[in-house]
């Protein structure tokens, strides 16, 4: 009996006890690592991560994918940096256009996201498409139509540079001082999380949404509104997507066309990784949380210690493999 116990206890542990062990491993190697300018580099790193990964949870979980999700954050980086930068900078996107206050085009790119995201919702809720065509066709067209707005005159494709201080500091900013402060952009990811926490848990869209993931059949059955319900979920993950786009802009002081490529792949493995099916019905915030931190930990740990980052590739492809196939094992056992 202990000994099913321990196997229980380590099976739904096991994440957490990848991520114990891969920091253990890397501490070993150099315990430098340990030390908490490090701590603060890989939070600092998952923020953004970590809200792109929790929209990505919202479609997952309904049993859906989504291939826009780096595509809307390019949009919205580039949206976001194009009306903030300094009215003295050379190469001004918008040369003629007066210092708006920084919440407008924070808000307008939120926007933008979430109308991306509402578009996908419809297009499967409303058209029948599968989730994979439908975020297929809204990432290529949204990389053309973000590729149309940078290459406007007279920015003709340059790198959005000059950003506004007042922008950029939310990227950059802390509160607090030395190795103990503690990042905006981070506080941000932090009441992210809880606030879609509170969704997932706390509200009736979350349980429609696990629900719908669970079985679309006997949810409709119950009474809920799938459609309703998907467009809204939808959007939401797109708005959270904006929301990457405007931090990345802002954590790095500038955008190009191309920022949030293959971000949605990223997302999409720390879910899986971190316990979301890609059966639907199932997913938590703190196992996305993990997952994320896994594959930042892999980046950073793994180039701190000099390790190629072609061999981190490989880690990282080997271990969403891996999780794929214990979610399929255990999707095959309940049926």
């Amino acid at each position: 009996m202990n000994t099913v116990k321990m196997k229980g206890l380590l099976s739904q542990n096991a994440i957490y006890i990848v991520l114990f062990v891969l920091i253990v491993g890397i501490a070993v190697y150099d315990p430098s690592f340990i030390a908490v300018n490090t701590l603060r580099d890989v939070l600092i790193q998952s923020s953004t991560r970590i809200i792109i990964a929790l929209g990505m949870a919202f479609i997952l979980i309904t049993a859906g994918t989504d291939l826009s999700a780096g595509r809307i954050v390019g949009l919205s980086a580039v949206i976001s940096a194009s009306m903030l930068q300094v009215s003295d900078y050379p190469r001004r996107f918008f040369p003629d256009l007066p210092e708006l206050n920084v919440i407008i085009p924070i808000a307008l790119a939120v926007i933008i996201g979430l109308v991306c995201g509402m578009i996908n919702g419809w297009v499967v809720a409303k058209l029948n498409v599968p989730p994979f065509i439908a975020t297929l066709g809204t990432m290529v067209a949204v990389y053309g139509l973000n590729s149309l707005y940078f290459d406007m005159e007279p920015n003709v494709s340059q790198p959005i540079g000059g950003l506004r201080p007042d922008f950029t500091t939310i990227g950059s900013g802390f509160i607090g001082s030395g190795e103990f402060s503690i990042p905006y952009i981070v506080i941000i990811a932090i009441v992210v999380s809880v606030i879609v926490w509170v969704v997932f848990n706390k509200t009736k869209l979350g349980k429609n949404m696990y629900a719908i993931g669970g079985n679309i059949q006997a949810a409709k059955v119950s009474g809920i509104n799938v459609s309703k319900n998907l467009i809204w979920i939808y959007a939401i993950a797109g708005a959270l997507y904006g929301l990457a786009g405007v931090l990345e802009a802002a954590r790095t002081g500038g955008a190009t066309n191309n920022y949030g490529n293959m971000y949605e792949l990223d997302a999409i493995a720390a879910c899986v990784v971190g316990g979301v099916s890609t059966s639907g019905g199932i997913g938590t915030v703190p196992g996305v949380l993990v997952g994320v931190f896994i594959f930042t930990i892999i980046n950073y740990g793994l180039t701190f210690i000099g390790v190629s980052p072609y061999w981190q590739l490989i880690i990282k492809g080997l271990i969403i493999v891996a999780a794929i196939a214990i979610d399929m094992r255990k999707y095959a056992t309940k049926k």
